[in-house]
C-alpha cells in the first residue's frame, strides 16, 4: 500500500505527463500492465456498468468501489488511481471512504463536489455541495490517511452548473483545503484547459473522456498545457463492446465461431495473461502433486 503510494508520488514529479487509461476489471488491469503502462485508473462509470449494469448515477456503494479498486489494484499491480464519487456523505463518511480504498492498496482517490445522488461528470442534470462543506471533506480525507504519500484528488463539475469562473474558484479553495492534485471537470474549449493549470499551484488532471465535450488532445497536447496526470475512463470499455458485439452478431448469422478464431485471443494466451505461469511456478514451489490439484 505505501510503495504503491510513494511510487505515484514519484511518477508524479518526474517529467512528463502521468497516463492511467482506465479500467473496470482484473481482465483488462492486467492488459493495461502487460501493455507497459505505469499507472491505472479505475472508472467509476465503468465499475457502475460493469458490476450493475446500469449508468453512472450514484448506485455504486463505498465498500463496492473500494473493493473493485482494490482488486483492480492487485491485478495490475500498479499505482491505481479510484474514483470516490463524493466520498458518500459529509466528512466522517469521507474519513472512512479514505481508510477503506488505502487498506484496498490504492494510491490514490478523487472526490467530487456533487450532490448526492451524484452524476457520471459529463451528464446533465448536476447539483452541487457548497464549497466550504467540500473543503471540510477534503480537509477529512487528508487527515485520514495513514500514509502521508496517499494521493487526495479534489474534482470540482462546478463549469456546468456555475459556470468557469466559478470552477476555478473551487479548485483554488480546494486546494488551500490541503489537496495534492487538482481535477476540473468536463471543460470545453481550449481556452478553459488552458485555464486551469495556470489558476493553481498543484498538479492538475486531465479527463479525456468519451463524450466529445471536451476536445479530444493528444498526450504531448496535454503536457504543453501543463497537465500531470490524464486518465482515459473507459478507453478499454468503450472498445470492447463493439468487438463483442461483431462477435455475437456473427454467431448468431453463421451459426459458428470457426471463421472467428484467428480474431480471438488463444486460450493460452488467455490464460497466460491471467497469471497462469505465476500459478505453475507456485506450485512447482510448493511441491502441489496433480492428485492433489485434482481434488481442489
Amino acid at each position: 500500500m505505501g510503495r504503491s503510494a510513494g511510487k505515484l508520488r514519484a511518477l508524479l514529479k518526474a517529467p512528463g505527463v502521468l497516463t492511467a487509461p482506465g479500467v473496470a476489471d482484473g481482465v483488462m488491469a492486467r492488459i493495461v500492465a502487460r501493455e507497459g503502462f505505469s499507472a491505472i485508473y479505475m472508472t467509476g462509470a465503468g465499475t457502475a456498468a460493469t458490476r450493475l449494469g446500469w449508468p453512472d448515477v450514484g448506485l455504486m456503494t463505498m465498500t463496492e468501489m473500494a473493493d473493485n479498486a482494490g482488486r483492480i489494484a492487485g491485478a495490475s499491480g500498479l499505482p491505481t488511481i479510484a474514483d470516490a464519487d463524493t466520498g458518500y456523505g459529509g466528512p466522517l463518511n469521507v474519513r472512512r471512504t479514505v481508510q477503506c480504498y488505502e487498506s484496498a492498496g490504492v494510491a490514490a482517490l478523487h472526490m467530487e463536489d456533487q450532490s448526492w445522488p451524484k452524476r457520471c461528470g459529463h451528464m446533465a442534470g448536476k447539483t452541487l455541495i457548497p464549497a466550504e462543506d467540500m473543503a471540510a471533506k477534503i480537509r477529512a480525507a487528508c487527515d485520514a490517511r495513514e500514509d502521508p504519500d496517499f494521493v487526495v484528488i479534489a474534482r470540482t463539475d462546478a463549469i456546468a452548473v456555475e459556470g468557469f469562473d466559478k470552477a476555478l474558484d473551487r479548485a483554488k479553495r480546494y486546494e488551500q483545503a490541503g489537496a495534492d492534485v487538482l481535477f476540473v471537470e468536463a471543460p470545453t474549449s481550449m481556452e478553459q484547459l488552458e485555464a486551469i493549470p495556470r489558476a493553481v499551484s498543484a498538479p492538475c488532471l486531465f479527463n479525456m473522456a468519451m463524450s466529445g465535450k471536451t476536445p479530444f488532445l493528444s498526450v504531448e497536447e496535454i503536457e504543453a498545457l501543463g497537465f500531470k496526470l490524464a486518465i482515459y475512463p473507459n478507453l478499454m470499455l468503450m472498445a470492447a463492446i463493439p468487438a463483442a458485439t461483431g462477435a455475437l452478431r456473427r454467431l448468431k448469422s453463421e451459426g459458428s465461431i470457426k471463421g472467428m478464431t484467428n480474431e480471438l485471443t488463444k486460450f493460452t494466451d488467455f490464460f497466460d495473461l491471467m497469471g497462469m505461469p505465476e500459478v505453475r511456478e507456485l506450485e512447482e514451489r510448493y511441491q502441489i502433486s496433480e492428485d492433489a490439484r485434482a481434488g481442489y
